[in-house]
């Protein structure tokens, strides 16, 4: 197996951060993230609350009220512990666009491979490729790689010392580095541009 490296692209301006290197919790955020999961919690509670109001049980509703604040109080603080918010917004054109250019590329992707399976020479040249992504390591970097393996031809499947993401791909011949790239711009887009 062939194993290439690709060069660095440049990297972006520097995200501001506060102090000691921690991203703040921006209260637009807190609050989203606090109302879709107080949402959840009364899906989960069912119509059975409703009854309990229109029963005239108000005691029951407020003490169940008070249990979901409470749970949502604790997952939107768990939530920012294990997801911290990152800078930029998410663009909904952007995102269409990106998921457009997926469902595309996967049908693209998945008749070349299913072609290449088939063909009795296996035209393949499988190996890995080092692709030096500009998002920096953490949840932006994972969610890309995961997105990525699931294209067909392409497996994410590390990362090297330096940062890169390591995919294993059936056919090196094709421009896969140059995929990626697109990949990778078009993702960036749908947070406005800004890297965590």
């Amino acid at each position: 197996m062939t194993r290439r490296h690709m060069p660095s692209p440049p990297q972006g301006p520097e995200t501001a951060e506060g102090p000691e290197g921690v991203h703040r919790p921006q209260v637009r955020v807190v609050l989203l993230r606090g109302a879709g999961l107080f949402g959840f919690w009364l899906l989960l509670a069912g119509p059975g609350m409703l009854d309990g109001f229109l029963a005239g049980a108000w005691v029951a509703l407020l003490g169940d009220l008070l249990v979901g604040l409470l749970a949502t109080l604790v997952a939107t603080w768990v939530s920012l512990r294990l997801l911290p918010p990152s800078p930029g917004r998410l663009h909904i054109g952007a995102l269409l666009k990106f998921i457009g250019h997926f469902l595309w590329q996967s049908v693209v992707a998945g008749v070349d491979v299913a072609r290449r399976a088939f063909d009795p020479r296996l035209p393949l040249k499988p190996g890995f490729l080092t692709y030096p992504v500009a998002i920096p390591a953490g949840t932006g970097q994972a969610a890309f790689g995961a997105i990525t393996s699931l294209m067909p031809g392409t497996l994410s499947v590390g990362t090297d010392p330096d940062g890169g993401l390591i995919y294993h791909c059936l056919d090196l011949d094709q421009p896969v580095a140059a995929s990626l790239a697109r990949d990778e711009a078009l993702m960036v887009r749908t947070r406005g541009g800004i890297r965590e």
